[in-house]
Parts: C-alpha cells; sequence; structure tokens
C-alpha cells in the first residue's frame, strides 16, 4: 500500500482531494460545459433539427399520407403527384418549428404585387372585401374589358380563406395567391368581416365555425363565373371553416376540389394544447393580441354587443371566446362553442377532392387534434403530413423564399384539374332544394291577432 492509497482510506480525504482537482480547473472550462448544457437544453426545447437534418445527408423527410385504400382520389390524383410522394427538407437555417412559424409571420419574403378589390355585401348586410390577382396580372398577358375577368372565362378560380385575424396582406397569403396565379390559375382571397380595412357594417362577426360568408361567395362566384371550375383553399382557421362549410353541405357544393392547410381540427383540443407549456403560452398571447387588436378596430359594436372589459383584459385566446365570441354568436359556454365549430366531426360528410396538409412540429395546431381515422374512412380526403414545418410555414431552398406547401397544394389542383375526379354538384338535389324555398316563400304568414 503506497502513500496515496493510505490518504483515500479516510473518506475526509478523498473529498479533500477532490476539491483540489476542482479547483484546479480552469473557470473558462466551466463556463464552456455550462454553455454546453444550456445549448442542448435549448435546442431540444426549441425543437431544432439542425443536426438530424445534417446527420440524414440534407435530404429531408418522407410525407405521409394517410387515406382510404379505395380511394379514387389518391389513386387517380394524389399518386401523380411528385411533391406528395417526395420529402420536404426544411431551410437549414430555419431547422426549427418556431424560428419557421416566426419568420413567416415577420418577414415571410412574400411576393409584390397588388390586389384587384371587389366589395361583397352578404345578404344580412354584410360588407367585406375579395381581393383578386388574375394570371394575366403576373403573366403580362393583357386580358379584354380593362383587365376585367370576362364572365365566361374557363380559367379556374380558386379562392382562399385566411386564417385567424390575417387577411390577403398576410405573407403565407401572398405566396399562395401569387404561385397559384403564376400557375395560370385566377386567384382571389375572401377576407374576412372586419378585416383587410374594411369596416363591420352588421352585429354579426366571423369565427371559428362562420360559413355563411364562405358560402355566399362560392355560390356567387359560381353563378358569376359559370364557366369556370372553382377550387377552394383554406389556411389555419379558415382551413377549419372550410372543411366545416364542406361537411355542412356535402354533395351540394358547386366546387371542384378543396386544400386545407394546418387546420386546428377541434378546437377543444387546441384550447387546452395551447395553454399547457411555457412556449405554448407565448402564441397563446400573441394569438389574443390579435384578436384584441381586431376588437379594437370595432369597439364601438363590442362594446355594446360583448363584455368590452374582458375582452381588454383577456389574456387567452379563451379568455377572449368567453367574452367577445361567445356573447357576439350566442354560445352558451367555450366549450360549447369549440365543440359545434369543430371540422373533425364533419370531414366525414365531405364529398369532394380534399387534400389535407399538416405539420407534426406545429407549434400551434397540435397532432393530437387531427382526426386520423376519420380522414381515413373517407374516401374523398387524403391527409399529408410532415415531421417538419411548424405552422404555415414550411419554408424549403437554401434562400428561404418558397414555401413548400404552396408547391404541394398546386401540384394537387392541377393534377384534380386534368383528371375525371373533380367534384360536380348534384344539380338535381339543387333545383330541388331551391324549388321548396320558392314554395315556402310563397306561402304567406298568417296575420297576428
Amino acid at each position: 500500500m503506497d502513500c496515496s492509497d493510505a490518504i483515500l482510506e479516510t473518506p475526509a480525504a478523498a473529498y479533500e482531494l477532490l476539491l483540489k482537482s476542482a479547483i484546479a480547473i480552469p473557470l473558462s472550462h466551466y463556463l464552456a460545459a455550462a454553455l454546453f448544457c444550456f445549448i442542448v437544453v435549448l435546442y431540444n426545447f426549441l425543437e431544432f433539427h439542425f443536426l438530424q437534418d445534417l446527420l440524414t445527408g440534407f435530404r429531408g423527410a418522407p410525407i405521409f399520407l394517410t387515406y382510404n385504400t379505395s380511394s379514387e382520389i389518391y389513386h387517380g390524383v394524389v399518386s401523380k403527384c411528385r411533391t406528395l410522394h417526395g420529402r420536404y427538407l426544411a431551410t437549414p437555417w430555419l431547422s426549427n418549428p418556431h424560428i419557421q412559424t416566426s419568420f413567416l409571420n415577420f418577414f415571410g419574403r412574400p411576393p409584390v404585387f397588388t390586389y384587384r378589390r371587389q366589395m361583397f355585401h352578404a345578404s344580412d348586410g354584410g360588407t367585406f372585401a375579395l381581393d383578386w390577382l388574375l394570371h394575366s396580372d403576373v403573366s403580362g398577358v393583357a386580358v379584354q374589358n380593362d383587365n376585367v375577368l370576362a364572365k365566361d372565362d374557363a380559367t379556374p378560380i380558386v379562392i382562399i380563406i385566411p386564417g385567424l385575424t390575417s387577411d390577403s396582406a398576410s405573407p403565407y397569403m401572398k405566396h399562395l395567391v401569387f404561385g397559384t396565379a403564376k400557375n395560370g390559375w385566377n386567384v382571389v382571397v375572401s377576407n374576412h368581416r372586419g378585416l383587410g380595412g374594411v369596416s363591420i357594417t352588421t352585429d354579426c362577426f366571423y369565427n371559428a365555425g362562420w360559413t355563411e360568408d364562405v358560402r355566399e361567395v362560392i355560390n356567387h362566384l359560381h353563378k358569376e363565373y359559370y364557366a369556370s371550375p372553382l377550387f377552394v383553399v383554406g389556411t389555419s382557421i379558415g382551413a377549419n371553416i372550410l372543411v366545416k362549410y364542406l361537411g355542412e353541405d356535402g354533395e351540394n357544393v358547386p366546387i371542384a376540389g378543396a386544400a386545407a392547410v394546418c387546420s386546428p381540427w377541434d378546437l377543444l383540443i387546441g384550447s387546452r394544447f395551447i395553454s399547457r407549456s411555457l412556449i405554448q403560452k407565448l402564441y397563446d398571447r400573441a394569438l389574443t393580441i390579435g384578436l384584441q387588436g381586431y376588437a379594437q378596430l370595432h369597439e364601438t359594436r363590442y362594446t355594446r354587443l360583448a363584455n368590452w372589459d374582458g375582452i381588454i383584459k383577456s389574456r387567452s385566446v379563451r379568455d377572449f371566446d368567453t367574452h367577445a365570441t361567445c356573447l357576439v354568436g350566442k354560445y352558451e359556454t367555450v366549450d360549447t362553442f369549440y365543440r359545434r365549430c369543430s371540422s373533425s366531426a364533419f370531414i366525414g360528410q365531405v364529398s369532394v377532392p380534399l387534400l389535407c396538409i399538416s405539420a407534426l412540429d406545429d407549434p400551434v395546431c397540435t397532432t393530437e387534434a387531427i382526426p386520423w381515422d376519420e380522414c381515413r374512412g373517407n374516401k374523398n380526403v387524403v391527409l399529408a403530413t410532415s415531421l417538419h414545418g411548424g405552422h404555415l410555414a414550411f419554408f424549403e431552398g437554401i434562400t428561404g423564399s418558397r414555401l413548400w406547401w404552396v408547391r404541394a397544394v398546386n401540384e394537387f389542383l392541377g393534377v384534380l384539374l386534368s383528371s375525371p375526379y373533380m367534384h360536380k354538384q348534384n344539380k338535381r338535389k339543387v333545383l330541388g332544394l331551391i324549388l321548396l324555398l320558392c314554395k315556402l316563400r310563397s306561402i304567406k304568414a298568417p296575420i297576428s291577432t
């Protein structure tokens, strides 16, 4: 036994030797170790995936498709879409769902162009804006009638429904609008009531389940441009509204196909998810601020119809819905509103070809709400999920100037247009409903005494 072994036989001596060794390590080494641990924690907390992308040679991850095995829409349309059968690789310096989502909202790098605005007057007196971008606007080819779309023009029209508090000026909207118009189609953004610089003209406000405006716009465009196939794309809350509308009207919708991108699907599950962790609460607060800004634009009506003090003091979307949406929309409770307006309850009744796109790392719309079985059970629906992408971001390319989902949606609609699987409205049922309505209107109400 040597001298060092004798010293270490005493616990106190061993700790003393350990302390001396620890003190001998330079402070810079401790700082480096602390920094490394902080980076590891931050990397996982913010869900970075740069290292995973690096280890896979920046090949990206394959897109997972959920569909009914006997679906003609899959076999006849989606199977021919190379984008949906390829891989998605996020822009390397945006390899994080939160950075992607934030970059889209604060920067976005949208294309520059000018809309043609059309004011739409709903049957209840409501007014909102339809913002158009024609194919001729981006192709440079002049059209007749002072660049006004001809009523017998057979060019397909894509109607876009924005997300919560978004309008035609939002960066992701401009990416979608410009990319679609450049593909040779005419595009119109149906702005929500009270957005896009248009004042509210009735006591009716839009919400996550408000389908009346979409229905009126689609029916109007179907009648006005009878030769043009109509397609609809909904994003975020707009996707929820779209799917709910498709489920409500079933076969009687005059559109050929549709796409729903980053839908929340189940609003009740989404409400619980967005208030669960610290980082989700930041999104919840940001969305609440956006809703409060919307309310301030229409303070006079909200003061009369809702709880204005509660709106101002709201700290979450649920608070805002409690003090504003439920009172204006006359829902008994917030949970009642969420349950009635969740599109997951309507996906089974969709009768048109529908492509749904979601990212599994979406920080706003949780994968827990995705109705996997319902999508698989409906032969008209194909669900495409990617490992990464964030919320409505999906930036791709080294410069981050393109959105993957825009390319996927446009390819899907293009293949659908050239296929025999476009939806055709059941005109017999529609005619029957019109005749029934005319008959009911012809019956005079009895005079009350």
